[in-house]
């Protein structure tokens, strides 16, 4: 988390996150062994307010626009300006990059480190329970570890100093403990 000391400081620290130019990369813990040890996920993503969930619409969005893929529906979105029909209107494209940093087959777990393109409502939640890889204690969308902590982790966050522009980065790691002992086979860069 960061503080700013000053109402110009949140500021430009505010630009930087519309901008893309503050990161954070997460640490999951994910059911299985994923098959592919890196890639990107893309989706669309619908959010309902009054339940506080959402969901992978890709299907029904690909089916009503008659798109093949969501890459291609997303390009029609930014350079034609099209729209998406009315039932999916509010409906957000997200995006993410991932690397499987281990596996561990005697629990079925997986240790992925995640960096978002786009910042969405429970966005990795949803898009690694959408290939069947939920996260580890996620009681909402998850399958395995109820009841017990979400094993989702903001471990880096690289910002620029709103004021001498110097490049910074924090990096904190979960205690080895629990569902994190899977960390004790890893050496996070």
């Amino acid at each position: 988390m960061v503080f700013a000391k000053t109402s110009k400081a949140a500021s430009r620290l505010s630009e930087q996150v519309r901008n893309k130019t503050f990161s954070k990369k997460y640490l999951v813990i994910v059911d299985g062994k994923l098959e592919k040890s890196s890639g990107v996920l893309k989706n669309y993503l619908l959010k309902n307010e009054k339940k506080n969930l959402s969901r992978v619409v890709d299907k029904e969005i690909l089916v009503a626009t008659n798109s093949e893929t969501v890459e291609e529906l997303y390009n029609k979105q930014i350079k034609e300006k099209f729209e998406l029909p009315k039932k999916y209107k509010t409906a957000k494209y997200a995006s993410l990059e991932y690397k499987v940093l281990y596996y561990n087959p005697e629990t079925n777990l997986s240790l992925v480190e995640v960096n978002l393109n786009t910042g969405r409502h429970h966005q990795i939640r949803l898009q690694f329970s959408n290939i069947n890889h939920s996260i580890y204690g996620d009681q909402k969308y998850g399958t395995r570890g109820k009841g017990k902590q979400i094993n989702l982790w903001a471990y880096e966050l690289e910002i620029e100093h709103p004021i001498s522009k110097e490049r910074m980065k924090f990096k904190v790691v979960p205690k080895e403990e629990g569902s994190w002992k899977i960390l004790e086979n890893v050496t996070v860069q």
